[in-house]
């Protein structure tokens, strides 16, 4: 009953492709074999980041860099393919998350461009995408979809445990025993705090949140932007570029006449994320809990120390506790995905994309 899958994920970090090779069994059993990250190039970076706004002749620039997203990953997928010492004929399916390019629930769709004929074409191996669609259809939000490989292979029976994903937004997993998983989008991670470093510093990330320690927080900002309506809706909510952005950041800066020193932006971003995760994770709580990092965020030391003090005495740590790399969750989530499509079992969790049911998920492009 064990097979292969590969799980493909590209956030809304823009930062690369990640690539995880699983050994999936039906006994909630996952094991990483082997895993990749491929930068971005920069002109695709470039055109992936102007897709998630509005511009001219964008379904031609959609397309193209579709196809080019694609080849990239295939590269990808035939490199650790080749590193593992699998052939393409052992792998099951292939699941693709794609770029996320629009995001908008409220309007009944998500759209992630990746080109996966294409990519099954380049591999010669069954790729499975679109995932989202179909909670979508079911009048979900059609994200967060991790929480149910989340809840397939870290819940216990005898302890609470909430797992926050820190990529370019963050999300949160809330597993309580014999009740209901809940999870959301809490609100910004990276995606504030690296668009601030690289318009000033031209630097892709904040490494360490080392800028955003030299910075002192901004008290009126912070306040204003943690009163945006987003963090007082009630779940279930997802987000993405489309709403938080560098307009949205500039825009808050103009409603104070901001001209501070850049820093203190830095600092002030990095607080909205940890106090907008807190608040979100201390509002879900009852009872002791375990919290682990994954993603990106898990990596900045500056900003698991504010999530530890403003959750104290709530422990926090990485899911590498769990046994899970915390830099390959997402890319092993779209994997189980895979099989979860393959074998036809559903996908999400309703209670955490308010769908009306469970469902399948994804589109099956065969080899």
């Amino acid at each position: 009953m064990e097979g292969l899958y590969v799980g493909i994920m590209s956030g809304t970090s823009l930062d690369g492709i990640d690539i995880a090779l699983l050994s999936i069994h039906p006994a909630k059993r996952a094991r990483l074999l082997g895993a990749v990250c491929l930068p971005f190039p920069d002109s695709l970076r470039s055109d992936l980041l102007h897709l998630c706004q509005p511009g001219p002749d964008e379904i031609f620039r959609a397309g193209v860099a579709g196809q080019a997203w694609a080849r990239l990953a295939a590269n990808g997928v035939n490199a650790l393919l080749g590193k593992c010492g699998v052939k393409a004929a052992e792998i099951k399916a292939i699941g693709s998350h794609g770029q996320t390019v629009r995001h908008h629930p409220e309007n009944g769709f998500s759209l992630q461009i990746g080109a996966p004929a294409l990519l099954a074409e380049l591999c010669n191996i069954t790729v499975i995408s679109d995932f989202r669609s179909r909670d979508l259809a079911a009048q979900g939000e059609g994200a967060p979809l991790v929480p149910a490989f989340h809840t397939w292979l870290l819940s216990t029976p005898d302890q609470n445990r909430t797992l926050i994903n820190i990529g370019g937004f963050a999300n949160l997993t809330l597993l309580r025993p014999s009740q209901t998983v809940t999870g959301f989008d809490s609100g910004p991670g990276n995606v504030l705090l690296d668009a601030w470093i690289q318009r000033h510093k031209g630097a892709a990330f904040d490494a360490d949140g080392n800028w955003a320690r030299t910075g002192k927080v901004a008290p009126g900002l912070l306040d204003q932007m943690l009163s945006d309506p987003y963090f007082a809706r009630t779940a279930p909510k997802s987000t993405g570029r489309e709403y938080f952005n560098e307009n949205w950041l500039d825009n808050q800066l103009r409603l104070l006449n901001w001209s501070g020193d850049p820093c203190d932006i830095q600092a002030t971003l990095l607080e909205l994320t940890a106090r907008s995760i807190a608040s979100a994770a201390q509002s879900q709580t009852n009872g002791p809990t375990q919290l682990y990092v994954c993603g990106g965020g898990a990596r900045n030391s500056f900003l698991m120390e504010r999530l530890q003090k403003l959750l104290k005495p709530m422990p926090v740590e990485s899911t590498a506790a769990l046994g899970v790399d915390p830099d390959w969750m997402e890319a092993m989530a779209f994997a189980w995905l895979a099989w979860r499509c393959n074998t036809r079992q559903p996908g999400n969790l309703p209670a955490v994309t308010g769908a009306l049911g469970e469902r399948i998920l994804g589109a099956i492009y065969p080899a």
